[in-house]
């Protein structure tokens, strides 16, 4: 919560549930991950929150972009970015959206299989491709290891047929998950990589670029280690792996500059309980897992929950949303404790939630309205 948006949230009590971002927060922590690991340039990914402010205020940054569809492509360039500053990290792309982005003057492209190197090979005749290969993702809170990637001796393979097709085979990219805790698990990552790197060599083609993904992780309830850690032992890898001979370095953070710019404001839509010989309550809210907060699924992301009677006394919860559908409930294993005093038609503000939540969301499930985002 910064004063900018307690005045506004004051001020013009917007409707509730609501997203409050404050762009310079979002400038301050691109500018200290930016000095945190100079070397590497910066692909804002996109998808964390695509609002026109933070893209706008990131290209006068100077930022590049990690878009995942032509229109977050379309996005970036109404902001005022230029093409070859966007890459089209998707590696799931209809043949259309990858010639409209070519056209666009798109010229880095993510794949991670055959069948998406034939589209590209077709469709973006000539440009700059790099593999992405499977990375355990192990303490992360979200983890994304499963759906994306190949492995080392397949993205060696593939990126020599990059060759044969016309494309430039430029480099490798992998991902340790979102919201990653532990620092290892980027060397664990580079000495794979520099694994294709070595196997890629070896049969003439010297790549240029490494992606280090995204995933560096910010606070919710439970501190975190600073930047700096994660930077300091992703420099100390590049040493170690890739010698004098280190290639040039992308990352792709979108939650670590984003989320802890926002606020959600919501209200209280019910406090109840379930049987009479209990001291747990449910407190439902104006916004749940299809509202804004998907990351709650499977209770991964843990939101700090403020209240106007923080202080008071307080007392175990559920947390759940307002739809009618089952699974629509945030907290109900994770211990969450709010005060007694609270009562239906209180505001109730979720921090560090600029990131995945104002586009992570169904549209008018259950007649709710999408929720409104402010950037200030």
């Amino acid at each position: 919560m910064t004063p900018k948006i307690e005045k506004f949230l004051t001020d013009k009590r917007p409707p509730s549930p609501c997203l409050v971002v404050d762009v310079d927060v979002v400038e301050q922590n691109y500018k200290d991950i930016e000095i945190g690991l100079e070397r590497a340039k910066i692909f804002y990914a996109v998808k964390a929150n695509p609002a026109h402010a933070i893209l706008k205020r990131l290209v006068a940054l100077g930022a590049c972009f990690d878009a995942a569809s032509v229109t977050e492509i379309r996005a970036c360039l109404d902001a005022g970015a230029r093409p070859e500053a966007i890459s089209y990290g998707n590696t799931l792309k209809k043949a259309p959206d990858v010639s409209t982005a070519h056209q666009l003057g798109v010229d880095l492209f993510a794949f991670d299989s055959e069948g998406e190197l034939d589209k590209l090979a077709q469709y973006a005749p000539g440009a700059k491709v790099y593999c992405r290969i499977l990375t355990e993702n192990g303490n992360a809170d979200w983890p994304l290891s499963r759906k994306f990637g190949c492995e080392l001796d397949m993205a060696v393979e593939l990126m020599v047929q990059a060759r044969e097709k016309g494309l430039v085979p430029y480099g490798i990219s992998f991902h340790v998950g979102s919201q990653q805790t532990d620092p290892k698990q980027w060397d664990i990552a580079i000495e794979r990589t520099a694994q294709v790197f070595a196997g890629l060599k070896v049969r003439g083609i010297a790549l240029k670029m490494i992606n280090l993904g995204g995933g560096y992780p910010v606070r919710y309830r439970d501190d975190i280690l600073a930047f700096d850690v994660f930077a300091d032992v992703i420099q100390t890898s590049m040493g170690k792996h890739f010698g004098d001979d280190a290639p040039d370095m992308m990352i792709e953070p979108g939650r670590a500059i984003v989320a802890e710019a926002g606020v959600i404001q919501a209200e209280v839509v019910l406090v109840s309980k379930k049987r009479q010989d209990t001291d747990r309550r449910w407190v439902y809210l104006d916004i749940g897992l299809f509202g804004g907060l998907a990351e709650t699924m499977g209770e991964a992301i843990k939101y700090t929950i403020k209240t106007p009677h923080d202080g008071m006394p307080t007392g175990p919860v559920a947390i759940a949303g307002p739809t009618c559908d089952g699974a629509d409930i945030l907290y109900e294993d994770t211990p969450y404790a709010l005060p007694l005093g609270l009562n239906a038609g209180d505001w109730v503000r979720i921090e560090t939630a600029g990131a995945y939540t104002s586009t992570y969301a169904s549209v008018n499930f259950n007649g709710f309205a999408p929720m409104a985002e402010y950037c200030i």
